[in-house]
C-alpha cells in the first residue's frame, strides 16, 4: 500500500481570480475553486491587483502584495475562508479609502482648475 508523505503536500502552480471566484491550479493536476466572497480583500481588489500574486515558498500559498492578502493551499482545501477579523478588515478598508481620496486630490492650489497663476505678458506698443 502506498501513502503520501508529508513532503507531498499539495502546492499551487497557478492562480486565477475572476469576478466572483478564486481558482487554484495544483501541481498534481487538480483545479480548486471557491467563492471570492471567502476572501473580502480579494473581492474588493481591482482586476490589476488580483493579477499581481506571488507564490509563497514552493507554492504552499499565494500572496497578493498590493492588498496584503495570503491564502494557503491547505486552508483552501480544508474549505476555510479568510480568518481576518471584522475590525482588521474595516481598518484596511478605511486605509484604502483614504489612499484613494488622497490620490484623487490635487497636491497644490496651482493644480486646481482656475486657480493657477499665469505669467504676465508684456504690453505691446
Amino acid at each position: 500500500m502506498s501513502t503520501s508523505a508529508a513532503t507531498d503536500a499539495p502546492v499551487a502552480t497557478e492562480v486565477k481570480v475572476t469576478r466572483d471566484t478564486l481558482v487554484f491550479g495544483l501541481r498534481d493536476g487538480r483545479v480548486v475553486s471557491v467563492p471570492l466572497t471567502w476572501y473580502p480583500r480579494l473581492a474588493a481588489a481591482t482586476p490589476g491587483e488580483r493579477r499581481r500574486w506571488e507564490l509563497v515558498g514552493p507554492g504552499i500559498g499565494i500572496h497578493w502584495p498590493t492588498i496584503d492578502e495570503d491564502v494557503s493551499v491547505e486552508a483552501l482545501l480544508a474549505g476555510q475562508g479568510s480568518n481576518e477579523s471584522v475590525r482588521s478588515l474595516r481598518r484596511w478598508q478605511a486605509s484604502r479609502a483614504r489612499s484613494a481620496n488622497k490620490a484623487s486630490q490635487p497636491t497644490s492650489r496651482a493644480g486646481q482648475s482656475g486657480n493657477a497663476k499665469r505669467p504676465l505678458r508684456a504690453a505691446r506698443g
